[in-house]
């Protein structure tokens, strides 16, 4: 199963983190398939390519609760809600 979730990078006491759909059996820092954005938390910064998101939402991608949270901010999720409706 993929899952949209967080890796995590940078230096000790510095993170940042890239967005990436990753099978849910890899390590956190492991093996990705695909990067869909980045997050600074320091920065309060987050980058999110939006048709990459959808891509793999719509795909059955499940994302983390904090990149559920992240999507939630940039109205990625109420997108991805309202394409679903309009599908039935």
């Amino acid at each position: 199963m993929v899952k949209l979730r967080l890796k995590r990078m940078g230096k000790k006491g510095r993170p940042f983190y890239r967005i990436v759909a990753a099978d849910s059996r890899s390590p956190r820092d492991g093996r990705i398939i695909e990067e869909v954005g980045t997050y600074n938390p320091i920065a309060s910064e987050v980058t999110v390519n939006k048709e990459l998101a959808m891509k793999w939402l719509n795909n059955g991608a499940k994302p983390s609760d904090t990149v559920r949270s992240i999507l939630s901010k940039e109205g990625i999720m109420k997108e991805f809600h309202e394409s679903k409706m309009v599908k039935k």
